[in-house]
């Protein structure tokens, strides 16, 4: 058929994928050993929103949300966890998700909306505190730079186009596209 675009063709994979050759091919041989090319049982995915994973949050759109794992060093992604409604507080979508257990004993730092968790987050003032001690500073100075980078990987993770049509996908669609794209992020990054 000509005129069609095919991956048989090495120079159409980076336009249209955003990968190279070698990454394409390492993707391709990852989810043929995970069986994914075996036809499934079932309709194929309508353009629905599916409201058994989504919930309406405050701005009245249906939405998810994701618990996402991120070594600050490589930047690689380590765990996804399962998706929950949006409207899920961070605490709690942290320990349903699954990403809580992924991460087991690892010292594991996020922002100030995961209060109670275990987890570093800044220092925060005590009621009537004007500042904070110089050492809780520096601390949260650090904490800054490393969650930089974390939301910098989110950034990029964020800018796949699936994601933007992740209002297509039902049932489990939305949690194999989250781990889809923490892969193709994953082998952008190891070349």
């Amino acid at each position: 058929m000509s005129g069609a675009i095919t991956a048989s063709k090495s120079s159409w994979t980076a336009p249209f994928t955003g990968l190279s050759p070698q990454q394409f091919g390492k993707l391709i041989t990852a989810l043929r050993r995970e069986r994914t090319d075996q036809a499934r049982r079932g309709r194929p995915l309508v353009p629905t929103r599916d409201h058994t994973v989504a919930e309406q949050s405050k701005n009245y759109r249906y939405s998810t949300k994701h618990q996402v794992v991120i070594d600050a060093d490589t930047r690689f992604v380590v765990a996804v966890g399962r998706p929950v409604p949006g409207n899920r507080n961070d605490c709690k979508a942290w320990e349903i998700s699954g990403a809580k257990a992924a991460a087991g004993h690892t010292t594991v730092i996020a922002d100030g909306g995961y209060r109670g968790t275990g987890l570093v987050i800044p220092h925060r003032r005590e009621p009537g505190q004007t500042e904070l001690p110089a050492w809780k500073e520096d601390h949260d100075t650090s904490h800054r730079k490393v969650r930089a980078r974390v939301e910098h990987a989110f950034a990029r993770m964020k800018a796949w186009k699936i994601l933007r049509d992740c209002r297509l996908l039902q049932g489990d669609g939305v949690h194999y596209a989250m781990l889809g794209i923490a892969r193709l992020h994953n082998l952008t990054l190891a070349g």
